[in-house]
């Protein structure tokens, strides 16, 4: 089956994202080698514009809908794709609308607002998301950018893997967090035209599984919005990031609660880095699994840092009491 996205929309999108996004830097960390029992090379989306990737699928689409004369986008969003898609709207000029779960983090609603957005607040179910844009949609004219399933969106995410392999070009395996699949698609396009042999593995949380349940089924197991603290993880699968993720990836490995709070404490007191739970996935999964990556050269994505500092503590101190 035909992919809805090519490595060459990759590189297309990595030269229209060029003036808007940061190109991020690789990272390392003798310790976390050391505590993994692998080679791992960092990708911090944390440091992004926006505090984490979604700047690039975002730029990717506004882009391409700015010089096709679009005058507004609208979004249903966690909270970090609302944000990167009220940033690249402002740089081209064009109004935007966010809908976003009551109970998204407050960082995340006061960022998409600081961006210039219109805020909208839906019950925090996928139907109700995309109930509420679709309202939205139609009272304003304004066009649709979904969170993740989209080409432009998926080419966009996929820079990430694109980047990664350019400054690391001799990694074993690749560990990307999947939420709706847009970042694990595009990376995975991108990763096997760079470096055709890398091995390409989903990082979940357990309690939010439903990619890799989804997977081993042969069709999309629809989220529940289950109750991790990697809120940016809960989201279904694309129709169209699905078959991307079932073509490329080796498997989807999960990781409890705590284990993805040991990674963030990790992150934070190793790189020096603030990374939100859902940022942390990837290299909780390396610490959960290190038989499968044992003495490899491992790109982990560190997807995004928008974690309300207030909650800094709360979350250290549960990974201690677990």
């Amino acid at each position: 089956m035909k992919s809805v996205i090519t490595f060459e929309d990759v590189v297309a999108a990595a030269a229209r994202i060029a003036p808007f996004c940061h190109r991020t830097p690789v990272m390392t960390s003798g310790t976390l080698d050391a505590l993994s029992g692998a080679r791992l090379f960092f990708k911090p989306e944390n440091l992004q514009r926006t505090g984490s990737f979604k700047c690039r699928g975002a730029s990717s689409a506004v882009s391409v809908l700015a010089a096709a004369g679009a005058r507004a986008v609208a979004t249903h969003s966690a909270g970090n794709h609302g944000a990167a898609l009220a940033y690249a709207a402002r740089a081209h000029g064009l109004a935007c609308h966010v809908v976003v779960p009551a109970t998204a983090p407050r960082v995340k609603k006061d960022a998409i607002e600081g961006y210039g957005a219109r805020l909208v607040l839906c019950e925090p179910t996928l139907a109700a998301r995309e109930t509420t844009c679709a309202a939205v949609c139609a009272e304003t004219g304004a066009t649709l950018v979904p969170p993740y399933d989209h080409p432009d969106i998926m080419a966009g995410q996929g820079t990430v893997a694109l980047e990664l392999l350019q400054d690391a070009p001799k990694l074993d395996a690749l560990v990307i967090p999947v939420g709706g699949g847009g970042l694990c698609a595009g990376a995975c396009v991108a990763a096997r035209a760079l470096s055709p042999g890398v091995r390409l593995f989903g990082a979940e949380p357990a309690l939010a599984d439903d990619a890799r349940r989804s997977l081993a089924a042969g069709s999309i197991i629809p989220s529940t919005y289950p109750d991790t603290v990697a809120d940016g993880l809960r989201t279904s699968l694309g129709e169209l990031t699905f078959p991307v993720l079932r073509t490329h990836l080796e498997d989807i490995l999960t990781v409890d609660e705590a284990g993805i709070l040991e990674a963030m404490e990790s992150i934070y007191t190793r790189l020096k880095l603030v990374v939100e739970p859902s940022g942390a996935v990837g290299l909780a999964v390396l610490f959960a699994h290190r038989e499968r990556f044992a003495g490899l050269r491992v790109g982990v994505v560190l997807s995004g840092g928008n974690v309300d500092p207030s909650r800094l503590g709360e979350f250290f101190s549960a990974r201690r009491a677990s």
